[in-house]
C-alpha cells in the first residue's frame, strides 16, 4: 500500500514541476520568440501596417537599407553611444564603487544618491537636462559659462555638440546601476585575499590589479554585455531631447532604434523597419557572442 502512495506523491510532484516549467516556456514562445521570427518574415514584405495584405518582396528591404545614407548615419551614431558611453559609465561606476566600499559609514547614503537617477524616469531626466542646455537666461549651463566669462554653447542645437550632450545624462543615469553591481561584486570578494596580500607586502595598486579586477571578471562581463545592449537600444533620451524628437540637428543624434520607430509609425513602412530590427538583433547577438568568447578565452 505504501508503494502506490509514494508513486502518487512523486507523480504529483512531477505534474506540478512540469506545470511551472511550461508557464515560462509559453511566455518566451509567445512574447519573445514569436515576435522575433515574425520580424524576420515582415522584413521580407512590403507592408504599411494599415492594410492586411503583406506583399512578399524578398530581400528588397535589405538592398534598400544598405543604400540608405540615413541608416548608415544612425548606425554610426549608435556606435558612438556604445563606444563612448559604455566605457565611461563602467569606469565611473567602478571608481565610485571601489571608494564607497572602503567607507566605514555612510555607504547606504551614497548608494541611494547615485542609484536614484537610474530608477528615475528617463523622460523626466531628458526634459530636465534639455532645460539645462537651453540658451541663457533659461539654460543653467550657459548661465554658468557666461558668469565665468566664456561664450554660450549651442549644445543640442549643434551638429557636433548635440550627441555628446545627449550622452552625458545617459551616462549620469547609468552610473548608478554600474555602481550597485560593482559593489555587489566587491562585497563577494573574501577579505582573506587582501589580508594575505598585505602580509606579503602588496600595496593597494597590487591588490587592485591581482585580486580585485580578476575576481570581478564575471561582474565586468555581465555589465559589458547588458550595458552594450542598453546603449545599442538608446531611444527615450533622443526622442525627448532633440527638436520634435527627430534626432537632429540633421540626424546628428538619431540612433538606429529611433529610425526604426520613425519608419514604422510615421512613414508606415513596417517591412523596412523590420529589416532594420533584424540588423540590430544580429549586431547585438554578434557583439554578445564575441564578448562571451573573448572573456572565456582569457580564463
Amino acid at each position: 500500500m505504501k508503494r502506490p502512495q509514494s508513486y502518487t506523491i512523486e507523480h504529483t510532484k512531477r505534474i506540478w514541476a512540469y506545470t511551472f516549467l511550461v508557464v515560462p516556456v509559453l511566455f518566451y514562445l509567445t512574447i519573445r520568440f514569436y515576435p522575433t521570427f515574425y520580424a524576420f518574415f515582415l522584413s521580407l514584405t512590403d507592408w504599411d501596417i494599415v492594410s492586411r495584405d503583406k506583399n512578399f518582396i524578398g530581400l528588397t528591404n535589405y538592398r534598400n537599407l544598405f543604400q540608405d545614407p540615413i541608416f548608415w548615419k544612425t548606425l554610426s551614431n549608435t556606435g558612438f553611444y556604445v563606444l563612448y558611453g559604455l566605457p565611461i559609465s563602467l569606469l565611473s561606476g567602478f571608481i565610485l564603487a571601489y571608494n564607497i566600499d572602503r567607507l566605514k559609514k555612510g555607504e547606504g547614503v551614497f548608494k541611494a544618491l547615485y542609484f536614484l537617477p537610474y530608477i528615475t524616469s528617463m523622460v523626466a531626466i531628458a526634459w530636465v537636462w534639455r532645460w539645462l542646455y537651453q540658451p541663457a537666461p533659461i539654460g543653467v549651463f550657459n548661465k554658468i559659462l557666461i558668469s565665468i566669462g566664456l561664450p554660450q554653447q549651442k549644445f543640442l542645437f549643434s551638429q557636433t555638440q548635440a550627441l555628446p550632450s545627449i550622452l552625458a545624462p545617459t551616462i549620469w543615469a547609468d552610473v548608478g546601476f554600474q555602481l550597485i553591481i560593482f559593489l555587489a561584486g566587491l562585497k563577494g570578494i573574501s577579505r582573506q585575499y587582501y589580508e594575505a596580500a598585505e602580509i606579503d607586502g602588496a600595496d593597494n595598486w597590487d591588490q587592485l590589479r591581482y585580486i580585485t579586477l580578476p575576481l570581478l571578471k564575471p561582474t565586468i562581463v555581465f555589465l559589458i554585455i547588458t550595458g552594450t545592449i542598453r546603449y545599442l537600444r538608446i531611444f527615450t533620451q533622443v526622442l525627448n531631447m532633440s527638436y520634435q524628437g527627430e534626432g537632429g540637428p540633421l540626424n546628428s543624434t538619431k540612433p538606429l532604434v529611433l529610425y526604426i520607430y520613425h519608419s514604422a509609425f510615421q512613414q508606415f513602412d513596417m517591412g523596412y523597419a523590420a529589416a532594420m530590427t533584424v540588423i540590430l538583433f544580429l549586431i547585438i547577438l554578434m557583439i554578445t557572442l564575441i564578448q562571451l568568447k573573448v572573456m572565456k578565452s582569457e580564463d
